[in-house]
């Protein structure tokens, strides 16, 4: 099977409470593609990383996965996610320098992955880079792939609202899928999910997967529009830090070697994504889990 391609980022996650520190490899780019590969899809990611002890330990957990890397050298070292709860228990980010100026290079071995791609995924690129996103979506378009988005803004790390959206939008016009939430709607444009969601379907976009917290998610493709709820799994949620990427990676790994023909089609797609989010939201930390994992394990237990 060819390979997919996720570009965006790769960092660490630190993460913080009363329990203490903990730290994961993660980035939301990094997340969909392993998400990706554990759902059997042989996956290239392209991003970021730095030559340094995280840089390793990146790299390390990307090979236990089997998860190609095409890495940029980072001047700043790797990137790193500080994030603590809020009080509704969602995280709140802090970002380094190294995040915030990151910076993929699209030379020869990255543009031949693309161009090789049946679909390639993005997330957690930063779009208000003017230059990197031309570059990016000139790469994209010379390929004539099919692109699946999620844009995935991080207000830590979102330097112009305004050139974000222009160079998300630009690229997103025609994609094949764009996955966004109600937080999206809210930083990006000031407004309500469903008004986001029209005018992506306005911009050409083929398939929105509009996520809506304790609503479920909903997917509107052309004529075909499908909600389902959060999925019932046993055990208590642990942590939701996961949960959009896994429901993404799902989506991406479905879209693969055939689109849905139907609502019945895309119904079936956006409960598989939905079953993935709830398993992954019985763990600690953003790899995606499948439903299975639930199954044999003492739930109370997991976490921290």
């Amino acid at each position: 099977m060819t390979r997919v391609v996720v570009v965006g980022d790769a960092l660490i996650d630190e993460l913080r409470d009363d329990s203490g520190v903990r730290e994961f490899v993660g980035g939301a780019a990094l997340n969909v593609a392993v998400g990706v590969r554990r759902l059997g899809v042989p996956v290239t990611l392209i991003a970021m990383v730095g030559d340094d002890e995280a840089g390793d330990h990146i790299r390390s957990f990307l090979r236990d996965f089997d998860v190609e890397l095409l890495a940029t050298p980072s001047p700043h070292g790797s990137s790193r996610a500080v994030s603590t709860r809020n009080a509704g228990g969602e995280p709140v980010y802090v970002f380094n320098d190294a995040a915030k100026a990151r910076r993929i290079r699209f030379g020869e071995a990255e543009r031949a992955a693309i161009a090789n791609a049946p679909l390639v995924a993005v997330s957690g690129f930063p779009f208000d880079d003017v230059a990197q996103t031309l570059e990016f979506t000139e790469a994209v378009r010379a390929a004539g792939v099919r692109v699946a988005i999620d844009p995935n803004p991080r207000s830590g790390m979102l330097s112009d609202r305004a050139e974000f959206v222009r160079g998300f939008e630009g690229l997103a016009a025609g994609a094949s899928l764009v996955k966004v939430g109600e937080d999206d709607a809210q930083l990006l444009y000031g407004d309500e999910l469903d008004a986001l969601r029209a005018r992506l379907v306005d911009l050409g976009v083929a398939a929105v997967l509009a996520t809506q917290g304790a609503a479920g998610a909903t997917i509107e493709a052309g004529p075909d529009v499908v909600t389902r709820p959060i999925s019932a799994l046993p055990g208590r949620i642990v942590d939701t830090m996961g949960a959009g990427d896994a429901a993404f990676a799902a989506a991406v790994a479905g879209l693969v070697e055939e689109v849905p023909e139907d609502a019945d089609a895309w119904g079936a797609l956006l409960e598989t994504a939905m079953d993935v989010a709830a398993a992954t939201c019985r763990f600690e930390g953003a790899l995606l889990r499948l439903p299975t994992a639930v199954g044999d394990i003492d739930l109370d237990r997991i976490g921290t």
